[in-house]
């Protein structure tokens, strides 16, 4: 099996239900990371959605800003990790004002020493129109950077259209 996946698409494209899908392929206990923070009426509803169509294999884990602690605390207890999703992760680090190099530095290095197959989703957001704010426009190019970034040191990456996979790496 791959020992590490990037999961790349759009909204709704059905990536993380293909990389839920290839963590389901490995037996044991799974990990699923959240970087998701509930933070109004819908997103808590998409959360339970999202805890509903896991079944009593998994355990989750929030971590809105340290993904590559909570990868390392995960591993321990995991056959195989979930990620979901890297773009939020980096959207709560931009409005938090953290350093995104370090960051990004510190989640290779997690993912690099990680023992047990990793599953990352991620948004490819460089298809669509160009922002209109500036932040908007940063937030594009950190994520394409990091999509970058990410799919140069893992295993398989993976793009995921209208529910369909296709296989860049």
């Amino acid at each position: 099996m791959t020992r590490s996946l990037l999961v790349i698409g759009g909204a709704r494209s059905g990536k993380s239900r293909y990389a839920q899908t290839w963590v389901e392929g490995v037996d044991g206990a799974l990990a699923f990371i959240a970087t998701a923070a509930p933070g109004d009426a819908e997103m808590r509803d998409r959360i339970a959605r999202h805890r509903a169509d896991r079944g009593a294999r998994w355990t989750a884990f929030e971590a809105p800003i340290d993904l590559p602690a909570t990868i390392r605390t995960a591993e321990a207890g995991a056959a195989a990790i979930l990620v979901d999703c890297v773009t939020l992760w980096l959207s709560n680090l931009m409005l938090r004002e953290h350093d995104l190099e370090a960051a990004a530095a510190a989640l290779m290095d997690a993912i690099d020493a990680c023992r047990v197959p990793i599953a990352l989703v991620s948004n490819e957001v460089g298809s669509g129109i160009v922002p209109m704010s500036e932040l908007g426009r940063r937030f594009r190019d950190e994520a394409g950077l990091l999509n970058q970034r990410l799919a140069q040191m893992v295993d398989e990456v993976v793009l995921v259209a209208a529910g369909l996979p296709l296989t860049l790496k």
